[in-house]
């Protein structure tokens, strides 16, 4: 190379260095979040939603994901501080404050629909004549979920007491596994796994925690360390959760679309009928109405009863010795910074 073509190409790589150096300057690093949900679930879909869409960059958040089955190892991992924020069930968000002071800040979706007893056909037609059939029998559920508050709620409505039934405890899928090979007549799910024994053993739902009444609200949740420490990275999350829920509500044919592919890919197939019922049957809340059922002005929330009856059911069970108060977990200063921030509100309210 001559002098003056080495000189040119010395001057080429110190611009393109000044310009890349630039370029870092102007956009600032990404803040890590660390966010844990159950897959295939309607409410861990914004999760999905928003990564596909790209929100979480747009607000300066760069999430790493970790999946679990259920709700209780889910909590347990949080002692390890393997995660930061997320969702989950009711249940497993009351001992997860109990256990590890983890806090609830918003509520997912109100799944008291998507929470039910199912029984076998011939289990369901004896039911619908005289719904004492069910003394004595077994029920297959998970422990502490809100698939067991359901089972106990529905139990209660029809007279009837958990020493009345024999109860035993399996995961979500070989619950599936054992009813759908005709070795159980009842079971305790939550949806989707409500839709893939109905289509896979033509099993009927007999009753919901809806038809017990029995409130079934989904939890978003923080650990209480990193909720106190990173105040900002917690409303910047609950925005991006909120802003695909505007979104899916607005465009729900393209949400439906990326429901199926995340169901897929979580191992749940249920049909494009199921998937929609689970929009019909499960509502969910915007930035306005999620700070209107945490509001205490003028004593507890909604939020503060729907989730003392469940504390309430779990202390029953043995899974807690007392009900702890709602205001000892159950926080909306998150959602009320997210409602404070211009940029943050309309980001959470976009439909776009």
């Amino acid at each position: 190379m001559t002098p003056v073509l080495h000189r040119i190409a010395r001057v080429g790589a110190l611009a393109a260095s000044v310009l890349a150096a630039a370029h870092s300057a102007a956009a600032p690093a990404l803040t890590e979040i660390k966010v844990s949900y159950q897959p295939a679930l309607y409410w861990s879909l914004p999760f999905y939603v928003a990564t596909q869409k790209g929100w979480w960059a747009e607000l300066g958040l760069k999430p790493s994901f970790s999946t679990f089955p259920a709700g209780v190892p889910q909590i347990a991992a949080s002692a390890s501080g393997s995660w930061d924020v997320g969702g989950t069930g009711s249940v497993p968000a009351v001992l997860g404050f109990v256990r590890f002071g983890i806090q609830t800040i918003g509520l997912t979706n109100d799944e008291s629909a998507g929470n039910a007893l199912l029984a076998s056909k011939a289990m369901a037609e004896k039911f619908a004549k005289d719904p004492k059939v069910l003394k004595g029998q077994t029920i297959l559920l998970t422990a502490n979920s809100t698939g067991d508050y359901a089972v106990q709620s529905c139990l209660k409505k029809v007279g009837l007491a958990k020493s009345d039934v024999t109860i035993k405890n399996m995961d979500q899928g070989q619950i599936i596994s054992a009813v759908s090979s005709g070795n159980a007549d009842l079971a305790g799910l939550w949806a989707p796994n409500i839709y893939t024994l109905e289509e896979k053993a033509g099993a009927k739902v007999i009753c919901s925690g809806k038809d017990s009444g029995a409130v079934v609200p989904g939890a978003l949740i923080a650990r209480g360390d990193y909720a106190k420490e990173h105040p900002e990275a917690v409303a910047r999350f609950l925005a991006v959760y909120l802003r695909a829920w505007s979104w899916m509500k607005a465009h729900r044919p393209e949400a439906i679309a990326m429901m199926k592919t995340f169901y897929d890919q979580g191992g749940v197939a249920i049909s494009n009928a199921s998937m929609n019922r689970e929009f019909d049957t499960r509502p969910t809340f915007d930035l306005a109405q999620q700070l209107q059922h945490m509001d205490r002005a003028k004593g507890a929330s909604d939020v503060d009863h729907w989730f003392d009856d469940i504390a309430a059911f779990m202390r029953g069970t043995g899974a807690i010795q007392s009900v702890p108060a709602a205001a000892d977990y159950i926080t909306d200063a998150y959602m009320k910074r997210v409602m404070a921030d211009p940029k943050l509100r309309d980001f959470a309210n976009d439909k776009n």
